[in-house]
């Protein structure tokens, strides 16, 4: 599970070789969602504020987001992500 970004708790993360379309993993206790970087459609349950936090994080990062998703599609390192202020 290679981590791109934490903060308040919650993991960011990308899987290499993982499925269309570009998407990212957040997982918060026991809570694990899946975002659309392309149209920001969530997948799976979270607390309302871990929710807003991560899209939130997500809004300022979409472009770091598409470039991490190009380097895990060649098995490349993905770079990190500076974590929600």
């Amino acid at each position: 599970m290679p981590e791109i970004c934490r903060f308040l708790g919650i993991v960011i993360y990308m899987l290499y070789n993982d499925h269309s379309p570009p998407h990212f993993h957040a997982e918060y206790g026991e809570y694990k969602i899946s975002v659309d970087i392309n149209s920001g459609v969530v997948e799976g349950r979270f607390p309302r504020r871990a929710l807003s936090a991560v899209i939130d994080w997500y809004m300022v990062s979409k472009d770091a987001l598409l470039e991490d998703w190009a380097l895990a599609a060649h098995h490349e390192p993905l770079k990190r992500i500076q974590p929600l202020e």
